[in-house]
């Protein structure tokens, strides 16, 4: 080859030109013998297979060539083949972080027990459920309030607090159903049934109206408009299920439903009203304020009591808002 800035293929007397670098590496490593092979696969060259010789000059025969091409085609395919490997690892990478976003935002939207049927089955069973108790809350004056506030300052306030809502539910192993406005909504002992759910679902209820004061009175210090909130509970019998297809809902059915409703919109802001069925659940827990027969919308006289406090006996702080450890054991049994 001496210095000649030219490649010689030996068999057919073709000249192929070599670049400056290539002349330089031969000529600075002393290279007696050099032969590059294109890598090629689906007509397009994918690397060069090099292969030099410092101490002599060898003579390769055609059939040396033509092993080492066939050399040359096995690790293209063996490189093309890494290459189909990886791009399949990156998709399968990108495919299952997609499947959990798919999952997280049905999470979002049904419960863990109910999301695992629907993708399992296609569908769900509606559910009757014998004791479930349901919460509603709504803001007394909420509409006079939104009017002057802007929609941003408006939706930022309602976010604000149903997102510490959802919190302190799903602390309390309650599902929050929905919100309609300015109404929210949750339930304890669906989908999974436990014997707690009526005590969850009040020490929930007395979380929830602490954050209410705090906000209160920092809206109050600055002089800002403040809604106040009425809370209602009661505890029967429901069926809960999925409905829709484009867009899932879980949902609870039944005159339980009804009537936490007008537990809430028979009570009274900053109270908590429970129906006699909840409080036959809690009373030995609970300091309770009988209200007598109030009458509610579409059910005429209906038994109530305003929630005060947790019996001091069973709470840590003095207005009887935090369970104590004794309270918390009973509730593990």
């Amino acid at each position: 080859m001496g210095t000649r800035n030219q490649y010689i293929n030996q068999f057919n007397g073709e000249i192929y030109e070599g670049s400056k670098t290539d002349l330089k590496i031969i000529l600075k490593g002393k290279i007696t013998t050099i032969i590059q092979i294109p890598l090629i696969l689906q007509n397009e060259v994918i690397g060069i297979l090099n292969l030099s010789s410092y101490d002599k000059k060898i003579e390769i025969s055609k059939e040396d060539v033509e092993k080492l091409v066939r050399f040359g085609n096995q690790i293209a395919g063996v490189l093309h083949n890494a290459q189909l490997l990886k791009e399949t690892e990156e998709a399968r990478k990108i495919a299952d972080h997609e499947k959990q976003k798919s999952e997280n935002l049905l999470l979002n939207i049904l419960p863990e027990d109910v999301a695992t049927e629907l993708k399992e089955k296609g569908f769900t069973e509606p559910v009757h459920f014998e004791s479930v108790s349901v919460m509603f809350t709504d803001f007394k004056g909420f509409t006079k309030i939104a009017e002057i506030l802007s929609p941003q300052e408006l939706v930022k306030d309602l976010d604000t607090c149903f997102v510490q809502f959802d919190k302190i539910t799903e602390r309390f192993h309650l599902e929050k159903l929905k919100t309609i406005g300015d109404s929210y909504m949750a339930a304890g002992g669906i989908p999974r049934p436990n014997r707690t759910h009526a005590i969850d679902c009040v020490l929930a209820a007395f979380e929830i109206q602490s954050f209410m004061k705090a906000m209160k009175e920092i809206k109050e210090s600055q002089a800002l408009p403040c809604w106040e909130l009425r809370l209602g509970i009661h505890t029967g019998p429901l069926i809960a299920g999925v409905i829709g297809e484009k867009k899932f809902a879980y949902d609870v059915w039944g005159d339980t439903v009804n009537t936490a409703s007008r537990m809430e919109s028979s009570g009274s802001p900053g109270r908590i009203n429970i129906s006699q069925a909840t409080y036959e659940i809690v009373k030995e827990y609970f300091e309770c304020e009988y209200r007598g027969e109030v009458n509610a919308k579409n059910k005429g006289p209906v038994k109530m009591y305003y929630l005060n406090r947790i019996k001091p006996e069973f709470s840590i702080d003095e207005e009887g808002r935090i369970p104590n450890e004794r309270l918390q054991g009973l509730l593990a049994l």
